[in-house]
């Protein structure tokens, strides 16, 4: 629907030859005559009317305001004037003056289609969708036929969360006008928030057969893409949005995710990179940019880079998502800040706790996790699902993530009394699902990792709510009720530093499976690339986890051990560069470090038997790694951090009884 100034000018002789000449185009001409005609009479309504008209039509809105405020002051019961007026405020971004104009003009003029469609546009951008759909109702009572207020009331609903009724209204617009690319974008966005991928993406396939050269469309798609696990058409589409628009940091951001996803760490780096050349304050642009450094080991600057992002998260920035941070050196304090105003930006409107349920002989739990597959989590949890005491209790999986058809995923299905996929399925229809299993706990084993579906908890699927495993350290968040830990990971003293209640487990926090594979035969050391003879320290972390305080120490050790060599995981194609390069800056030969591709893990646990000592890293220490290398029987040494994610080696040696392998300091 337009919003073209309603005009309303009584005859004069030169109002009208003024008015003759606004309708011809000469504005010039027009505007010396309703000047002429208030030399003679400062409120002449309908010249100072007309003249607002003109000046907003030239872009002068806040003449035109001041035009218009004159004119609403002698004739406050004209409704035009008032709905012109609106018109003019919501150029100038005042909002809520535009919607008082918009308020009078349907309280003189209850009929007034065009100023109850306009207050909803107003409220909306305010942020007040529930009144926005009341004045979206308003107009479509005087008018149903209009396909633009259908598109925006469908707007209004999708921001409050009612993604079936916003769909509705985005196909009544499409029946009405079945050629405006803006209403199939916006029907995509909608059934993207209903998990129905597929739908979401052809909805915006014919929004770019309409209008192809749109960079938000692609962007849009490319998101859409990227969440259906189709990585390589959503860099497709995110290339095409920037060919579009170069100059969109947060399409740069995005692909910098997708291919971080990938790992491929130097391409990620170099879109992260232009983002923050184009707007450095995005949100959690600047954690992933240093996470991508990390996984690099591209530590020039880093250091200052990591405190400069730590002082921006202790003044309430959105710097960075929070798993970033738990790698860096920071405090428990600064990682409570960075999940809870993450937690409070991404999921703002928590409903409280759940309703109790029903007393009944078994308690039932739904774990939820993207990583029910062939994939560390498995690997360290199928024996506990397993091990449920299903005379006490019902174990359900939540599944958001792939089905990779491995043995592993085919072992969970049958851990669990029921295993629900619920891949195409949205947060809402998740969270209703588990409330209406009756579920007592549900327990969310991804947190802040990647693949994480939180919104399903902050709708509050189940009365109680857990943190469990995956992530090392607090969620920041309010509907989320316990923290699974040990002694170990979480001192006592720390407890202040969780938004959740802690729960300690007995002994170690981490489970591990007793059904683990070691594969019998084992590459040779010469296979492995590694001498025949000398020491074999190795540290099989991810490469965002050594520092450069930590290689120094190893390097030492390399110097101080003739024949020695260090053993790391090749974690991307660029690290091992960098890495040799910074072992030559401290004076040790760069063949003397070792690099292991990734293989099976059976064969990996297996490789495990050519190492003499596993260096563990600060401030993220080894985790499953760490409890890889004790069941393969490699010792670990470690260094106790100051955080949940620096102290599970800790933990781990503590339970199988070797804390002479723990060390509380550096130096140490």
């Amino acid at each position: 629907m337009s919003k073209r100034p309603a005009q309303n000018a009584s005859v004069g002789p030169t109002l009208q030859r003024a008015v003759a000449a606004h309708q011809a185009g000469d504005l010039t001409q027009a505007e010396q005559l309703y000047k002429t005609i208030l030399v003679g009479d400062k409120k002449q309504f309908d010249a100072l009317h007309m003249l607002a008209i003109l000046n907003a039509q030239r872009g002068n809105f806040e003449q035109a305001n001041r035009f218009f405020r004159k004119a609403t002051e002698i004739r406050p019961d004209h409704a035009a004037s008032q709905y012109n007026r609106g018109n003019v405020l919501i150029e100038l971004g005042q909002f809520d003056k535009a919607i008082a104009c918009y308020a009078k003009a349907v309280a003189l003029a209850p009929g007034y289609t065009e100023a109850h469609f306009n207050r909803g546009n107003a409220l909306f951008k305010t942020g007040r969708f529930e009144e926005a759909v009341g004045s979206f109702d308003a107009a479509l009572r005087l008018n149903g036929n209009v396909a633009e207020v259908h598109s925006s009331k469908g707007n209004a609903l999708g921001e409050l969360g009612r993604h079936d009724a916003a769909l509705e209204c985005f196909d009544t617009a499409l029946l009405l006008r079945p050629d405006n690319p803006e209403t199939y974008a916006n029907r995509g966005n909608v059934l993207r928030e209903l998990g129905r991928l597929d739908e979401a993406l052809a909805s915006f396939d014919k929004a770019l057969s309409i209008s192809p050269n749109n960079a938000e469309f692609h962007y849009n798609r490319g998101n859409i893409l990227r969440e259906s696990g189709r990585s390589e058409e959503a860099l497709a589409s995110f290339a095409k949005a920037l060919a579009i628009n170069p100059n969109d940091a947060e399409c740069f951001h995005n692909r910098g995710n997708v291919l971080t996803e990938l790992g491929r760490y130097a391409e990620a780096l170099a879109d992260f990179e232009k983002a923050h050349a184009i707007n450095p304050a995005l949100n959690y642009l600047e954690g992933a940019r240093l996470h991508a450094k990390m996984h690099l080991c591209a530590w020039s600057n880093l250091a200052s880079e990591c405190a400069a992002l730590l002082e921006s998260i202790r003044n309430g920035a959105r710097a960075s998502l929070p798993f970033p941070v738990l790698a860096m050196n920071s405090t428990p304090a600064d990682q409570l800040k960075c999940a809870r105003t993450y937690s409070e930006d991404r999921f703002p409107l928590s409903p409280g706790a759940g309703k109790t349920r029903p007393a009944r002989d078994r308690i039932r739990i739904a774990y939820l996790s993207a990583d029910f597959y062939d994939h560390a989590t498995a690997q360290l949890a199928a024996g506990l699902f397993e091990q449920h005491d299903r005379a006490r209790f019902e174990p359900i999986a939540i599944s958001f993530g792939p089905d990779d058809g491995s043995v592993m995923r085919a072992r969970l299905q049958k851990a669990f009394d029921r295993f629900i996929d619920v891949r195409q399925r949205s947060a809402p229809e998740i969270a209703r699902l588990i409330n209406e299993m009756d579920v007592d706990i549900a327990v969310d084993l991804n947190a802040h990792t990647r693949g994480a579906r939180t919104g399903i908890a902050a709708l509050r699927a189940a009365p109680v709510q857990v943190n469990y495993l995956c992530y090392p350290g607090t969620m920041g968040a309010s509907f989320i009720d316990y923290i699974l830990a040990d002694k170990v990971v979480i001192p006592a003293d720390q407890q202040l530093f969780y938004s959740e209640k802690v729960v300690y487990l007995p002994h170690c926090y981490q489970p591990n499976d007793d059904k683990r594979q070691i594969a019998e035969k084992t590459v040779t050391r010469a296979q492995a690339g590694l001498p025949e003879r000398g020491f074999v320290f190795c540290s099989f972390n991810n490469n965002y986890k050594i520092t450069a305080d930590v290689f120094s120490i190893w390097m030492r050790l390399l110097q101080a051990v003739d024949g020695s060599v260090l053993w790391l995981l090749e974690g991307n194609t660029t690290a091992p560069d960098n890495l040799r390069a910074e072992a030559m800056r401290r004076g040790i030969a760069p063949q003397r470090l070792v690099f292991a591709p990734k293989m099976a893990v059976a064969d990996h646990l297996a490789r495990h038997r050519l190492a003499d000592i596993l260096l563990d890293t600060l401030p993220y220490n080894a985790h499953t790694t760490a409890s890889d290398a004790l069941w393969a029987g490699l010792p670990v040494l470690t260094c106790r951090g100051t955080t949940f994610a620096g102290r599970v080696a800790a933990s781990l040696l503590t339970a199988v009884g070797l804390p002479e392998l723990i060390t509380d300091t550096l130096g140490d």
